[in-house]
């Protein structure tokens, strides 16, 4: 998607963003919607898969963010963001701001079964030691968590869908639902599943009505689409008249791309936080709408030292 023309440039000398190799599509734009020229870094191989960094730009006392998704190849994207952070601080940065898009290894936020790591917390422990500040996008640090419900409005809303019905697809997501479905002045349902294993989901029942209804089913991220196809089955058995789904996050790994071509939905929407591979790209269902500016009003918000929750009022 064609970055606008920002209608305000940022002309702070003191500003500075920078970004990896996640997502260089969303970095531009986010530049674009700010005004201003993206840093410079050389981020590339050795000869032995080792990440050779360097910052081509002095950034002594100077305010930076730097732009890296932690998506696939996630442990890569991560080794990368962390160098740069390192390279920030003993540069001497004056606030370095890591800006995560899409925060990998934020599934496992919990110890919710023995043995297991709390990877979200060890990742925000790695981004804090490594020299972040501050962290935009989902720590002991300050975090500013973006959401992109002004973006998915932004697209249904003026669509005015007849007979409309939010689906959160399990009870945890219900909050964000029910948010959802507040703005579209929506009544909404919510899908019961019991969920067996990792990554395998069993729809078991439809709790609320959608016989007749479009519904639209509303997640964080879609990663095998398994949950996804077999809410949209369950709502099509129980009467609806269409499924359309979205989500901040196509992760899309595995078979995911194809079970979304051959399902009952009508059309999944993301943000693109993550790159659409190819596949997803060339799908006929699915959609990506970009957060180019509502990452730019976060970062100058951050910038000037003005109320970031603002944006989703």
């Amino acid at each position: 998607m064609a970055a606008t023309k920002p209608v305000l440039a940022m002309t702070h000398d003191r500003l500075k963003v920078f970004a990896g190799n996640a997502n260089p599509a969303l970095a531009t734009q986010i530049c674009c919607e700010l005004g201003i020229e993206q840093s410079s870094a050389t981020v590339k191989p050795f000869s032995d898969g080792e990440i050779r960094l360097q910052l081509n730009e002095n950034v002594r006392g100077v305010d930076v963010f730097v732009i890296q998704p932690t998506c696939q190849p996630v442990d890569r994207n991560i080794m990368e963001l962390l160098l740069m952070l390192d390279a920030l601080k003993r540069s001497s940065a004056q606030r370095i701001t890591a800006v995560l898009p899409y925060y990998g290894y934020a599934r496992q936020d919990r110890k919710d079964k023995p043995r297991v790591p709390i990877s979200a917390r060890l990742v925000a422990t790695l981004l804090e030691t490594a020299g972040a500040s501050r962290v935009l996008g989902f720590f002991d640090i300050p975090v500013d968590h973006l959401f992109a419900m002004p973006v998915m409005i932004d697209y249904f809303k003026p669509q005015d869908i007849p007979d409309l019905t939010v689906v959160s697809p399990d009870a945890g997501g219900v909050e964000r639902a029910r948010a959802f479905a507040k703005r579209l002045n929506s009544p909404l349902a919510i899908i019961d599943k019991r969920r067996e294993e990792a990554n395998v989901a069993e729809v078991m029942n439809v709790v609320g009505e959608v016989d007749g209804r479009n519904c639209i089913l509303v997640d964080d991220l879609i990663d095998t689409a398994g949950t996804l196809v077999k809410g949209a089955e369950a709502l099509i058995e129980k009467g609806a008249a269409s499924v359309s789904a979205c989500a901040t996050h196509a992760v899309l790994s595995g078979a995911a791309v194809e079970r979304i071509e051959n399902s009952e939905l009508k059309e999944v929407v993301f943000t693109n936080s993550i790159p659409l591979s190819e596949e997803a790209l060339n799908s006929t269902k699915i959609k990506s709408l970009s957060i180019a500016k509502l990452m730019a009003d976060a970062i100058r918000s951050i910038h000037e030292e003005t109320s970031v929750s603002t944006l989703f009022v």
